[in-house]
This record gives C-alpha cells, structure tokens and sequence, in this order.
C-alpha cells in the first residue's frame, strides 16, 4: 500500500517522510549505530542483520506499522502489561479522520498503543505529534518520521514559536483534510505528572491558527475527538515524584536530556499493569452550541471544557485509585472498590517505587514523605475528577 504523494515544502521539516523516500531513508536508519544498540538493547535474542534486511524490503509507513511496530508494541504489552484494551470503537465513523486529543502519561507508549489497538479494531492509524525535544540523535528523529510522526517544535523565542504554531496548525489542518489522515496530540505539552489532567487553552489557540479568526470553524473541521488513557501503575511514578521534589526545592529546576532518555525507558519497559483506552464522543455537537459570535477566549474554553469532560468520564478506575484516594484524605470511603489485601500490595508498590530515589543526595525523611504524597496524588486524581464531571 504505497501511498504516493508528496509533502507540500512547506511542512517537509515537520512532517512524516513520504511513502516515496521511505526505503532509502529506512536503509540508511539501519546503518545508524544508535538505532541498532537500541533494537538490540529492546529485542536482546535479535538477529539484526536478518531485521534491518525485512525492514528495508517495507516500502510505506502503513505497512512499517502493522508488520513491525505493531507486533513490538503488542509484544511489549504482553511483558509489561496485564492487558492491554479499547472502548468506545462504536463512537468512530471509519470513513472520517479524527484528531484524536488524549490525557498524556507516558512519552511512547500513549501514541503508540492507540495505533495498535486502532489496528486490531480495523481502524486507520494516527499520524503522532510529538515534541522536538525528544529527538536526542538525528536516527531517533528518522525513525518516528518513519513511524508517521509529525514534529512539534518547541524552546523557541517569541517569534519564531509563533511561526511553528502556524506552520503546526496549518499541517494538521492539511493532514486531516487534504491527505485524509487521522491525528493523535496529548492536550497538554509534556505530561502530566500528577494526573490532573487539564486541557491546555494555548494547543487549542494553536489547533485554531489555520482558520485565521474565524477559531471555530476550525476547530469543527478537525474533528476533536477525545481518549481516555488509563494505566493501572505508571512506571514513572517515582520519577516524576522526584521531578516534583527536585522542582519545589529549586523552581528553576529543568530535566535533562538524560532524564526525557530514562522516562522513555522505563516507561516502554517496566510494570504497567492494565491498560485501558476509552474512546469518547466527537465534541463537534457540543460546540454547535457555542454562539458563533462567541470571541476567541470564550470558544477556547469551551473546547477545552468538552475534551477535559469527555477523558474524565472515560477513565478506567482500578482499586489503586480508590485505595490512594482513601489514602489521601484519611478516610475509607471506597473501601467496598477494594480487599486489604490489594492495599498491602498498593503500599508495598508505593514503597519499592520510592525507594529507587534513595540514591538523590541530602534526601531526608520530609522529602520522601512529600514524594509519597505526590505519589498518591498522582494515582488520586483521575477518580477526584471522575467523580466531579459525574456530580
């Protein structure tokens, strides 16, 4: 399935590589020493060269996906995962493109195990925004360009962020409705580390650029169409406990290129338990009621509050978040949503997380209580505001 078109100039440095030039850059991807450590290092019993050479004989991005990426991921799933499930299919017209807004927890795998599991519905994949600060080494930045990934650039001055805004909203416009491909973007940039999740008004100014002053129009065209993720543990919950601390202590305080490499690691590799993806209702008949003299502002909050509503609605609760509820506010008001002996499991989990920060330096006994805290938090937050949206 080789889809012969070409990108307009203007979004050539941010968009997927055309199906045209998809062999000869995957054969030059496989010569790149990183990305061979990086297969070998994921699939320690790999025959590389057996790999590198079924990957140069795919000839398209589709077909990269359902025969290589996908089994990986589901792979993946199975070692990391206890299950790994979608909802909501019914609210998908397969002959429409979406953008697929969703709640962010994990760097690769929120994207990533959307796609799969919109292949084993008979969906379409997403094309994959994400952030030009991942792209620690040119192969990292081909790979995804070959896994329909479009770039988001980001840490510009004033100007020239002003410029990518544009350019990133006209692409996703073109994207949706020229080339008739869905979209997957977080809701937020970055991810959120104490899981309340909050839509971000500027990605929703951004989404709207490409229409000039007339937002909702604009909006309407691309189709908003928000997912629930849920993961029944997140891997890197200690870590973005220790983000937290390291941040109170120093509010200048900015990750590392070492550290965005270890998040992506630890999230593909360790313990996710289950996995549940919710896909709620296209939001375009909610902003039918927005006035269309309605200015900007008010439109932008609007979208925000439908998307926000929709995810919140759509979580999959475990016992952990109700344990770290109670937790949390010293009560037992949800003890019937779980046994003991899933709390002594829960706390038990809660403590071997945290005590992988034992190695921070001048670390005292107020701040791992606070990096508990913000643990609990973080598993918390999505039934607090599940239950709010449902008041």
């Amino acid at each position: 399935m080789n889809t012969q078109y070409t990108t307009p100039e203007e979004f050539k440095d941010i968009a997927p590589i055309d199906d045209c030039e998809f062999q000869q850059r995957m054969s030059q991807l496989v010569k790149e020493p990183g990305f061979e450590h990086a297969i070998k290092y994921a699939m320690p019993d790999v025959n590389f060269p057996e790999f590198a050479r079924g990957l140069c004989q795919i000839d398209n991005k589709t077909d990269f996906q359902i025969k290589v990426v996908g089994p990986f991921l589901e792979m993946l799933a199975m070692k990391t995962a206890n299950g790994l499930s979608m909802s909501g299919v019914e609210n998908v017209d397969f002959d429409k493109c979406y953008t697929y807004i969703t709640n962010h927890r994990d760097i690769v795998l929120d994207a990533s195990f959307l796609n799969v599991l919109l292949i084993k519905n008979g969906l379409k994949t997403t094309e994959i925004a994400i952030g030009d600060n991942l792209l620690i080494y040119e192969w990292i930045s081909e790979l995804v360009k070959l896994n329909k990934s479009f770039i988001v650039k980001r840490n510009l001055r004033m100007t020239k962020a002003m410029e990518a805004a544009k350019q990133l909203s006209a692409y996703i416009n073109y994207a949706i409705n020229e080339k008739k491909e869905s979209v997957w973007i977080a809701q937020r940039e970055g991810r959120c580390k104490d899981s309340n999740d909050r839509t971000q008004e500027s990605l929703i100014k951004m989404l709207g650029l490409s229409g000039g002053r007339a937002i909702l129009p604009t909006i309407k065209k691309l189709n908003l169409l928000p997912v629930s993720i849920s993961y029944e543990y997140d891997p890197n919950d200690y870590l973005k406990a220790r983000e937290f601390l390291m941040k109170r202590n120093n509010p200048d305080f900015k990750k590392s290129q070492r550290d965005d490499l270890l998040s992506m690691e630890t999230g593909l590799l360790q313990y996710k338990g289950r996995v549940h993806f919710t896909i709620g209702k296209p939001i375009n008949p909610q902003l039918e009621k927005v006035s269309p003299d309605a200015d900007k502002a008010e439109v932008v909050k609007e979208v925000c509050k439908a998307v926000d509503s929709t995810i919140y609605k759509g979580y999959r609760i475990y016992p952990v978040n109700y344990i770290a509820l109670d937790m949390l506010e010293g009560t037992h008001d949800y003890c019937e949503k779980y046994t003991v002996e899933e709390v002594e499991a829960f706390k038990k989990y809660i403590a071997t997380q945290l005590a992988k920060n034992e190695d921070m330096p001048n670390l005292t006994d107020e701040d791992m209580q606070y990096m508990h805290q913000m643990m609990l938090m973080m598993y918390a937050n999505p039934l607090r505001n599940q239950i709010a949206v449902n008041c």
